[in-house]
């Protein structure tokens, strides 16, 4: 009997920790998919402004009265 408890308490029990192990996969994809997307426009906002920066820096100043 006690066995039979056991095993029915197991089987109550799995779909809730199946689905529990399932979430916490997907929200933790989702997090590091994230981080990956924040690193990456970083990177490219880092490079936008470096080359913005070289252009100012190499334009021609404007010539006095102009």
């Amino acid at each position: 009997m006690t066995q039979e408890w056991w095993l029915n308490a197991l089987w109550s029990v799995t779909p809730t920790i199946i689905i529990g192990i399932l979430f916490g996969l997907i929200i933790y994809a989702a997090i590091n998919a994230d981080r990956k997307i924040r690193k990456e426009r970083a990177d490219v906002d880092a490079e936008e402004r470096a080359r913005f920066e070289a252009e100012r820096r190499n334009r021609p100043k404007p010539a006095d009265g102009e």
